[in-house]
């Protein structure tokens, strides 16, 4: 059984704008810090954003900074990622997932640093 279920995501135009949400069982969400990764065909799963276990902060790519928001509710065992101003780049496959324990720093973005994962969900962004 996956622990972490994602929806939302899609094909849409270059400046649109795009919400995806990951839901948990109460176990594996909290309290645990949450991120967002993406894969483009060809290339490394890369950090998106992650988020803390009480959502007080946030934290960001440079590709992403100012275009996207990572939320959670506590109360619903999600997240989200709100994503505006999509660029063609920012077509990938999007992951969620759970850190594995206290992660820091520059852990934060180091997917070997997650234990849970979703099921990947695909964004598209034409020009």
């Amino acid at each position: 059984q996956r622990q972490l279920v994602q929806s939302g995501g899609g094909l849409v135009q270059a400046g649109g704008s795009l919400r995806l949400s990951c839901e948990a069982s109460t176990r594996t969400f909290n309290p645990y810090m949450m991120g967002w990764f993406r894969q483009a065909p060809g290339k490394e799963r890369e950090f998106v954003a992650a988020i803390s276990a009480r959502g007080d902060s946030t934290y960001y790519a440079d590709s992403v900074r100012g275009r996207f928001q990572v939320s959670r509710d506590n109360t619903k065992n999600t997240m989200y990622l709100q994503m505006n101003g999509l660029k063609p780049e920012d077509t990938a496959i999007y992951y969620c997932a759970r850190a594995n324990g206290n992660v820091v720093g520059n852990l934060i973005a180091r997917p070997e640093n997650y234990d849970y994962w979703g099921q990947g969900t695909q964004v598209t962004v034409s020009s």
